[in-house]
């Protein structure tokens, strides 16, 4: 199920699975694997796990629906200078959770509008996180150092 790809400075770990919910501690465990290996803090394998639990659920409710479909997930931990790199694929509807509008958190929850906090706190507490539509693929990036 997890293969080894080759890349500049060792391997990443990378895992193609259908887009269930059901799916998700699958792919939290293999991101809680490398990180664990790579010796990431507790706090920032937290924050990292949150941001891709939040991006992966989204694809598995929204990309594909009302179906289902595959999704890639890679994990490329880089010990200098020490960051986390973390790639979600699918082949679903195009929508870049970057380019949407951050909620109003000065607002009480009865006042916000329903949606896009998981995003939002994903953007907050990630390094980086970056979005490209390419060969029919949306391509999620996120980084955090660690």
């Amino acid at each position: 199920m997890f293969n080894n790809v080759c890349n500049r400075e060792g391997y990443m770990k990378k895992i193609q699975l259908e887009a269930k919910v059901e799916n998700l501690q699958t792919v939290l465990d293999l991101i809680d694997d490398e990180l664990d290996n790579a010796g990431c803090p507790m706090k920032v394998k937290m924050q990292i796990d949150i941001a891709v639990e939040e991006l992966f659920v989204n694809v598995a409710n929204y990309a594909y629906a009302p179906g289902t479909g595959e999704a890639t997930v890679i994990i490329d931990v880089e010990p200098s200078p020490g960051k986390a790199v973390i790639t979600i694929k699918d082949g679903g509807v195009p929508f870049d959770p970057t380019s949407k509008e951050d909620p109003d958190v000065t607002l009480s929850a009865a006042e916000r509008r329903i949606g896009g906090l998981g995003i939002y706190m994903a953007k907050k507490s990630m390094d980086s996180m970056e979005y490209a539509y390419k060969d029919g693929c949306n391509i999620v990036t996120i980084t955090k150092n660690i």
